[in-house]
């Protein structure tokens, strides 16, 4: 199980906090425009990279739209991982990008 959050509310979170963000969009994708901090690992190699993250923290899962970080969400879910899905993604998104 995975929560959702819409960007107004992520973007005023981590103007309060550090968070974990994953970008599962493609590496060209991210390259050419992420939010400063994300780490990137494209949905297409996601299973057998996931494997490297630490179950014990948060992570909100970013994409273009919201869809591929719904099944990345669900994947780390299944997996005993806390996550958010960001709706809307990075489509959406209004704040600075690196």
């Amino acid at each position: 199980m995975y929560q959702t959050m819409m960007i107004p509310e992520f973007e005023q979170l981590i103007k309060k906090k550090n968070v974990n963000i994953l970008d599962v969009r493609e590496e060209d994708e991210f390259q050419s425009g992420h939010i400063d901090g994300a780490v990137n690992i494209p949905l297409s190699v996601f299973s057998e990279t996931a494997e490297r993250l630490e179950k014990d923290k948060d992570y909100y899962v970013i994409c273009h739209s919201g869809s591929r970080s719904q099944l990345a969400c669900q994947l780390l879910g299944s997996k005993g991982f806390t996550t958010t899905n960001i709706m809307g993604g990075m489509s959406a998104w209004r704040g600075d990008i690196v």
